[in-house]
């Protein structure tokens, strides 16, 4: 029987750490809900030390996702630790995440510590964090330029207070594959109850800063590790991590050359990476591999003759593998209620009462202007809807008036806590006098740092998935917005900005 390969998730930690995310703690939610219908193995929830809503979400993903183990992030001090475990107690598999620097570069320059004060520090941090659960992972961060046997010695007396879990992570994308097994070689050497012969994981973690985050974990997985470090379309700090969605498939694909398996729920692919996508506001590019729009699209004659004759001439993945066949639902501006609901049922999502009652009036009003509504659509009026119901800042109403002989101006009501705000603003074009006129009702010190526009589906009466990110006091804060309308869609994204700046500045 084949080895299986734990999937550890960090979209909601290292993901979320990408510049511009910012994520509520019902997104995080959202997304932990579909991370668990993929079937990942270990979610890691957060750094809740960081701030209370990260704190927040940790706990409530704790609370509301069973399967996977819910994992926490923590430095190696005790308030860390502390705070850690009080976001997963609940959880049904609880598990705390410590880590410390081995690197000389980063004791010396980042930590202005010893290494004796590492050893210290490691021997105190994973005996308190085994004080509070049994399942505990430990980092050597940077440790790909660290002296291997300085933290071969960390790593032991991590394993000698209790850890269960032993994770190598190239923190700067700096290794190579061949002399990343060599590292993971001398260290099972040194360490004998680590690897697949021992009783302790090994787990890889790998950055993408040359490219090469999914061809190191993959050589690490062929020495021995049993966890794979990953995110949903390699999001993560400067370029990213190792992609979830291409480390499995090529596990699933070539399996000829290999004797292990992971127990994702590939055809949850595509549908988890659009989530992550509209979320965070970080599209994925066409070219993806696996997931990406042009992943199974043949533009050479050549390529579509061979399709057309065997898909397997040119082809090495079924697209329905990853869920692209998902589109293949359509609802029209006649579908009733419950006809929603049932499509809604096939998507996994189960709506009743009030919550049905509120996505029905808005699929009602995009069916009115749309000629059909596919499952993509039905996913990012969901999105919308979860984004929308925790706002404090909402659009009541915007005009615009421009023409070739005037300005554009642009008049706004905003929603706020305190009441109905009027604004108006004026602008190069439509939407920087839009964008305008609600920083002027926002009262935000906001300014644009980049706007992007893509379609949800084909077609000249698609949905406009709209992405801003402003900077407030040189903070990147995203917004996204979905309508037929792209200037209403602008709107509701900038908007969303705004909201999300004004509570957590």
């Amino acid at each position: 029987m084949s080895d299986q390969i734990q999937i550890f998730d960090t979209t909601l930690r290292d993901g979320e750490q990408s510049p511009g995310v910012s994520l509520s703690s019902v997104e995080k939610l959202t997304i932990a809900q579909q991370l668990e219908k993929l079937g990942v193995d270990i979610i890691e929830a957060g750094f809740p030390i960081t701030s209370p809503g990260d704190f927040e979400a940790v706990q409530m993903i704790a609370r509301q996702v069973r399967q996977p183990v819910v994992c926490a992030l923590a430095r190696i001090h005790k308030g860390d630790i502390d705070r850690a475990f009080e976001a997963v107690r609940e959880a049904e598999r609880p598990r705390i995440h410590t880590f410390v620097s081995t690197s000389d570069i980063h004791i010396k320059h980042q930590m202005q510590s010893t290494r004796e004060d590492v050893l210290g520090m490691t021997r105190a941090g994973v005996a308190l964090a085994k004080s509070y659960c049994e399942d505990i992972e430990f980092s050597p961060m940077d440790a790909t330029r660290a002296d291997i046997d300085f933290t071969a010695e960390v790593c032991s007396l991590a394993i000698s207070e209790g850890a269960t879990v032993i994770n190598i992570p190239d923190t700067v994308g700096y290794t190579s594959p061949e002399e990343y097994k060599k590292f993971l070689l001398r260290l099972m050497e040194s360490l004998p109850r680590l690897g697949p012969q021992g009783d302790i994981t090994l787990s890889v973690h790998c950055h993408n800063d040359l490219g090469l985050a999914v061809a190191n974990s993959l050589a690490g997985i062929e020495v021995g590790a049993r966890q794979a470090e990953v995110s949903i379309n390699g999001i993560g700090e400067r370029a990213g991590n190792c992609a979830l969605e291409e480390l499995v498939m090529f596990i699933s694909t070539r399996a000829d050359l290999h004797d292990i398996h992971t127990d994702i729920q590939t055809k949850e692919l595509m549908k988890t990476s659009r989530l992550v996508s509209r979320h965070t506001g970080y599209k994925v590019q066409p070219n993806k591999a696996s997931i990406g729009a042009n992943a199974f699209a043949h533009e050479s004659g050549i390529h579509q003759d061979g399709v057309l004759k065997e898909p397997s001439t040119f082809e090495i993945m079924d697209p329905a593998a990853v869920g692209l066949d998902s589109n293949s639902l359509v609802l029209g501006k006649h579908s009733g209620r419950h006809a929603l609901k049932e499509a809604l049922m096939q998507l996994g999502h189960e709506l009743t009462g009030a919550e049905l009652n509120t996505v029905f009036i808005k699929f009602k009003e995009i069916a009115d202007r749309k000629k059909t509504v596919s499952s993509l659509d039905l996913e990012a009026l969901l999105s919308e809807q979860t984004r929308q119901g925790e706002q404090n800042l909402q659009l009541k109403w915007f005009e615009i008036s421009a023409g070739s002989s005037q300005q554009p101006r642009a008049q706004v009501i905003l929603l706020t806590p305190n009441g109905e705000r009027f604004a108006e603003g004026c602008g190069d074009g439509t939407i920087d006098a839009l964008f305008a006129a609600l920083h002027e009702a926002a009262a935000a010190p906001a300014s644009l740092r980049s706007y992007s526009v893509q379609s949800v589906t084909e077609g000249e009466d698609a949905l406009a998935e709209v992405t801003v990110v402003i900077d407030v006091n040189g903070i990147g804060y995203t917004g996204q917005g979905i309508d037929t309308d792209t200037v209403a869609a602008s709107a509701q994204a900038y908007t969303r900005a705004l909201d999300i700046a004004s509570r957590e500045q």
